[in-house]
């Protein structure tokens, strides 16, 4: 059996995997909070547009809508995303129209991921009764 002499190099294979794959998880976990921020951006978008069209009929109220829009994030995500909703009326251009208005917790992958508020509003051409 022969034995070898140690070389500089020995394990340094070992040690060069850690790095990389510690900057790869770093990478793919940014990546995975975009992509759920993203997400919760996009379901809350439609939330609050879809609570703003039932806001808007001339048969309900911002009360109708502001319901409909907690339903829709609490169906979608889970009932934190649906707290903080409020609906009321508002003029854009000269044109009356309903609004609905979620804030929502950004999600957070880890314990460094952003924290904060998203908010984002939905706007609906008011029915004539």
């Amino acid at each position: 059996m022969s034995t070898r002499p140690p070389r500089a190099d020995d394990g340094s294979a070992v040690v060069e995997f850690v790095l990389v794959s510690v900057l790869v998880l770093v990478l793919l976990l940014g990546v995975v909070q975009v992509a759920l921020a993203l997400h919760v951006r996009s379901l809350a978008i439609d939330a609050a547009a879809e609570g703003a069209r039932v806001a808007a009929r001339a048969d309900r109220g911002p009360a109708d809508g502001a319901a409909r829009t907690r339903d829709l994030l609490t169906a979608a995500l889970t009932g934190a995303y649906a707290r903080d909703v409020t609906a009321g009326g508002t003029t854009l251009d000269g044109v009356p129209v309903a609004e609905v208005t979620v804030r929502a917790p950004l999600p957070v992958v880890g314990l460094l991921g952003p924290g904060g508020v998203l908010t984002v509003r939905g706007h609906a051409l008011l029915e004539e009764p």
